[in-house]
Order: structure tokens, then C-alpha cells, then sequence
């Protein structure tokens, strides 16, 4: 949805996959495909060569006049993971579409299911990792990944279709930010619950069964962590202040989360993880989550344990 408005009004973009066109949905009408034949095509067909696409678009910024998108499965950054890596280096800002972000892809089983990949492209100096909960975050972090100048995005987006949690207008780009409070407790804050992508709407679930039972219960949305842990320890200390107990939801592994669960004023003790421990399996996605316990009832599980 957001490509749709963006390439009509930025000529510059050029954009492609490795051979998941269909299930990216990385071209629009009017592009064109580049070829042999058509030099002004903006699309590309890259073929299955993840690491050859990662590494053209590295050329083509560097090159000048267009700003490349490509996309494929989250899971295969394994293969484009060394030009990947060259974007962060060398400071271009390359733009990465990785779909198909969680268990939630279903059926295809835990070799196309990315449990480790979040960690590994968090761990990257000077790389953006955005899991956008709803087509508002997408927008915004789009409107980053198009604007910087310096460093490579990661955007990383679900197969199911998510609702729009971000309700209330505002002209603040809050991704920006890399966290903020989506829904704030309507009594005495007793839980924060830090979510991304397609789990924010499971926090908001979770949230809504805490306050029926007298819980007062904050919803934060984490599109991008790195840009949170820039943002000033100031307004860290207000999204997650001391006290509350805070569990994150995210269907992928805990790697990294320790600084956001028991850093930050949090406490050992008083946080959890809901998530993933090991690879997925194949199924549908409701059934996984079921299983892997990510559900809106495990997380109030989690909250009254820890009260």
C-alpha cells in the first residue's frame, strides 16, 4: 500500500526481488520492468540471488540518482547477509524488503520461519531494523528508510494482515522515535508491555483482559530499537519508567531483549519474554502461535505472575 504512493511521486526509487515479486509485493503499476530491451523499466527481477541483488543495489547507490528497493523472505538475509553487511559499512542506504517475518508465514515450516534473523540485524552497526505493527508504522518507516542518507533500512513486515492499531492522527513521524506508547493505563500502571509488528496487536489483546481485571497496563510499540536507544535517556525514562513489571511479546528469539526487559530501570525478576526458544514448525499461524504460546493469555499469565 505505501509503495503505491511513494513510487508515483519519487521517479528516483527502483525497486525488485529475488524472485518473490508475488509475495513481496514490491512492484507497483507503471514501473516498468528494466530489462535488456527497456533501460527505463524501475523494476528489477533479480532471479533467486539474494546476495547478488543486496550487493547491485550497494552498487546503485553508490552510483547515484536512484534510491533501490529489493525484497525477499526475512529468513533468506542469510544469503544477501554479506552485501548486507557492506551497506552498513559503508554507510549507504539501501533499502531491504523482508517479508514472511515470523512464524506467522505458516505452512512453508521452520525453514523459511526466521527466529534468529532480528537479532543478527540489530546486532549490525548502523542499520535501522523496522518491524512496523500496522500500515501507519509502515509509512513511517518508509519515510526514514527514503530520507536518510547514511544508513541501510531493514523493513520488516509481516505475511498476515494486521489491523491499524495506531488510531489517533498525529503529524509526528512516532517511529522515529524507535518506541512509543501506543495505549497508556487507565489506573495505576502495573505492567508495560513492549511489543513489535504483528505482536502489538497481541499486546493490545492482553492489555484490554489486564484492565478488565483492575490492571493498569501501558502498550508500547517497538518499531526500531535503534533508533530508540538513540533517542535521550530522558525520553527512554518516560516510555519505560522504574516499577512496573514488563514483559515483551515478539515471535522471535529474546536475543537483544535483555537491555529493554531488565536495563533500562527494569528488574530481573519483574520482566519476561514471550516468544520464541527454538525453530517453528509447520502449520497454520494461528495454530503456531497457540502452540509457541504467543497469545494474549500467556502474556497475562506472565504480568499476574510477576505481581
Amino acid at each position: 500500500m505505501v509503495l503505491e504512493v511513494v513510487n508515483p511521486i519519487m521517479p528516483e526509487t527502483l525497486g525488485g526481488s529475488a524472485d518473490l515479486t508475488g509475495s513481496n509485493l514490491t512492484v507497483t503499476a507503471g514501473l516498468g520492468i528494466f530489462n535488456a530491451e527497456n533501460r527505463k523499466g524501475r523494476y528489477i527481477h533479480y532471479g533467486i540471488r539474494e546476495h547478488g541483488m543486496a550487493a547491485a543495489m550497494n552498487g546503485a547507490v553508490l552510483h547515484g540518482g536512484v534510491r533501490p528497493y529489493g525484497g525477499t523472505f526475512m529468513c533468506f538475509t542469510d544469503y544477501a547477509r554479506g552485501a548486507m553487511r557492506l551497506s552498513a559499512l559503508m554507510a549507504v542506504p539501501t533499502v531491504y524488503v523482508m517479508t514472511h517475518d515470523s512464524i506467522g508465514l505458516g505452512e512453508d515450516g521452520p525453514t523459511h520461519q526466521p527466529v534468529e534473523h532480528l537479532a543478527i540485524n540489530r546486532a549490525t552497526p548502523n542499520t535501522w531494523t523496522f518491524r512496523p505493527a500496522d500500515t501507519v508504522e509502515t509509512a513511517e518507516a518508509w519515510e526514514l528508510a527514503l530520507t536518510t542518507t547514511q544508513t541501510p533500512s531493514v523493513l520488516v513486515l509481516s505475511r498476515q494482515n494486521l489491523p491499524t492499531v495506531r488510531t489517533t492522527h498525529t503529524a509526528k513521524n512516532l517511529t522515529a522515535q524507535g518506541a512509543y506508547v501506543l495505549a497508556e493505563a487507565t489506573g495505576k500502571r502495573q505492567a508495560i508491555l513492549i511489543a513489535t509488528g504483528s505482536e502489538v496487536e497481541i499486546a493490545l489483546k492482553a492489555r484490554d483482559m489486564l484492565e478488565a481485571e483492575g490492571i493498569g497496563t501501558r502498550v508500547v510499540s517497538a518499531p526500531c530499537l535503534e533508533l530508540f536507544a538513540d533517542q535521550p535517556e530522558a525520553y527512554r525514562r518516560k516510555v519505560l519508567p522504574a516499577g512496573p513489571v514488563r514483559v515483551a511479546i515478539e515471535a522471535a528469539c529474546d536475543f537483544g531483549w535483555d537491555r529493554w526487559l531488565t536495563g533500562e530501570r527494569g528488574r530481573s525478576g519483574k520482566s519476561a519474554f514471550i516468544g520464541m526458544t527454538g525453530f517453528g514448525a509447520s502449520a497454520p499461524a494461528e495454530t503456531l502461535y497457540e502452540k509457541f504460546g504467543i497469545t494474549a493469555a500467556a502474556t497475562v499469565a506472565a504480568v499476574k505472575a510477576m505481581l
